[in-house]
């Protein structure tokens, strides 16, 4: 069954969350996990795509915008309804409700900022994912 982390931080800065994302992201890769990062427009995954590109001088997370069935980077970025184009492990949900497609991931990093949208929008999924017996942790960070 799918384990779902709950990341609650304590900035309601976009670029933060951004950011921490990112981090997320890079350590899983290090882990040696297929990551995909869902986001609610292309937009904002172009936006995830460029905090990628700088997360650290020193580090490199090899990723791209899924656009086709022939992404085989490790992280892919997604947004609105795309599913990812094949089986990947780690899903980060940057979005405000839980993705259709969040079951087929082994784990579920769903980042809350301060803000009280998201905050509350947080709760319902936790709400969603508690009702349906997933195993839920949650890290203030």
């Amino acid at each position: 069954m799918t384990r779902i982390s709950f990341y609650i931080l304590k900035s309601s800065e976009l670029e933060k969350r951004r950011a921490f994302a990112c981090r997320l992201a890079e350590k899983a890769y290090h882990q040696g996990h297929q990551i995909y990062i869902h986001t609610a427009s292309e937009d904002h995954s172009q936006s995830v795509d460029t905090a990628l590109w700088a997360i650290r001088p020193d580090s490199f997370v090899p990723h791209e915008i899924t656009d086709s069935s022939d992404n085989q980077s490790p992280v892919l970025i997604g947004y609105e309804d795309k599913k990812p184009p094949r089986l990947m492990d780690v899903l980060i949900n940057l979005t405000e409700e839980q993705p259709m497609f969040f079951s087929q991931f082994e784990r579920v990093a769903e980042v809350i900022d301060d803000n009280e949208s998201s905050k509350q929008a947080g709760r319902q999924r936790f709400q969603f994912y508690k009702q349906r017996g997933y195993e839920i942790e949650t890290f203030h960070v």
